[in-house]
C-alpha cells in the first residue's frame, strides 16, 4: 500500500493520524495525531501539545524521534493501520454521489465550478476533516492538487472565478479567524499581505477552502541533517520553483547559507524570486558541511518565519 502526505491513517485504538511529507523509518509511518475517538464525544480534534500529552500518557510507543527530520514526531507501524484514507479516491467518490450535508454540497459546488473551467477533477483530492468524515457545519474545505501544473491551473481559475463573483475572496473577519488559528510571528497586516497574493484560499457559499499542492514524486531533500543553531538573516530570493511544495524551498543569494526549507504551511508560497526576505529559523548541517535554514523545525514553529521586505499594506475587503 502506498502512503503519502495528506493521507490519514486510523488505528484500532480509535486514533486518526495525518501523514507528513517524509519517508517511513523502521517500517513506521511518520505522522501527527489529529483526532481521538472518545466514548461520549466521538471524534475530537487534538492540537499538537494536547496530542503529545495524550500519547505520552496512553500510547508512548507512537512518540518518535525522526533521524531524517532531526525532530520529534509521531509514528505508526504500517501493521497497526486498520484504515487508510486517501484524498484523491475519496473526492471522486464524494462528487459521484449525492451530498450528505451542506459541507459536502459545497464541495460539489466548488468542484463543478472548477470542472466547468476545464480543471480535471481526477487530479484533485480532499483532505482534512472531510476526508475522514468528522467535519461539522463550520468546517473548511481542504483541496489537494496532485502536481505543480494542476495546482497553478487551479490558482489561475480561482482568481478568475473571484473576478466573476462566482467565488469570493476572504473577508476581513475570515482573515482574522485564519490568523488567530495560525501560530505565526508576523503581525496581522503582514500575515494578510502575504496570504492574499498566494491565491490558495477563497470562499464558496460562505465556506472557506484551501488549495494544497502535493507532488507525488517529491524531490530528494537529503538525509543526515542535524540542527546546529538558530539564525535570522536577510537575503534576496533567486529561485522559487518549489515555493508551494511540501516542504517548500527557496534558493537565496547569501554568502552564509543558500537554501531555505519550510515545513509549515503558514509560510508556503511566502516569497517570489527577486524579492528580499527576512528569514528566521534553524540552521541544519549534514556530514558534508552543507547547510540550510529550516522554518518549521517544530510543528508550532515558534519564532520562525519568512517575511518579504519592503511591501505595501494589505488591502482588505
Amino acid at each position: 500500500m502506498t502512503f503519502s502526505a495528506k493521507d490519514f491513517i486510523e488505528t484500532d485504538e480509535g486514533l486518526l493520524f495525518a501523514l507528513i511529507p517524509a519517508a517511513p523509518e523502521q517500517n513506521k509511518l511518520l505522522c501527527f495525531l489529529r483526532y481521538v475517538k472518545e466514548p461520549t464525544f466521538g471524534w475530537k480534534k487534538y492540537p499538537t501539545q494536547q496530542a503529545n500529552r495524550f500519547l505520552q500518557s496512553h500510547y508512548p510507543e507512537y512518540l518518535y524521534y525522526s533521524a531524517q527530520l532531526d525532530a520529534q514526531v509521531h509514528a505508526v507501524p504500517s501493521a497497526k493501520v486498520i484504515k487508510h484514507y486517501q484524498p484523491k479516491p475519496s473526492l471522486q467518490r464524494l462528487v459521484q454521489r449525492a451530498p450528505c450535508d451542506q459541507v459536502e454540497a459545497d464541495v460539489h459546488t466548488l468542484c463543478a465550478l472548477l470542472q466547468a473551467t476545464g480543471i480535471e477533477l481526477s487530479l484533485l483530492g480532499i483532505t482534512g476533516s472531510i476526508l475522514v468524515g468528522v467535519h461539522n457545519a463550520a468546517s473548511d474545505i481542504d483541496l489537494v492538487c496532485y502536481g505543480r501544473t494542476i495546482f497553478q491551473q487551479v490558482r489561475v481559475q480561482v482568481a478568475q472565478l473571484i473576478t466573476e463573483e462566482r467565488l469570493s475572496a476572504l473577508s476581513a473577519q475570515d482573515w482574522l479567524d485564519a490568523y488567530t488559528r495560525r501560530s505565526t510571528s508576523l503581525c496581522l497586516s503582514d500575515y494578510i499581505w502575504h496570504e492574499q497574493r498566494k491565491i490558495n484560499k477563497a470562499v464558496v457559499n460562505n465556506r472557506k477552502f484551501d488549495l494544497n499542492l502535493l507532488v507525488e514524486k517529491p524531490r530528494d531533500l537529503g538525509l543526515g541533517y542535524k540542527k546546529i543553531r538558530t539564525v535570522c538573516l536577510q537575503a534576496q530570493v533567486i529561485n522559487d520553483d518549489y515555493a508551494f511544495d511540501n516542504p517548500a524551498e527557496w534558493l537565496i543569494a547569501s554568502a552564509e547559507i543558500s537554501v531555505v526549507i519550510c515545513f509549515t504551511a503558514t509560510y508556503t508560497g511566502q516569497a517570489r524570486a527577486g524579492e528580499w526576505i527576512e528569514v528566521a529559523g534553524v540552521v541544519e548541517e549534514n556530514a558534508h558541511g552543507n547547510q540550510r535554514i529550516v522554518v518549521g523545525s517544530t510543528r508550532e514553529a515558534e519564532g520562525e518565519y519568512i517575511k518579504v521586505l519592503r511591501h505595501e499594506p494589505a488591502i482588505l475587503p
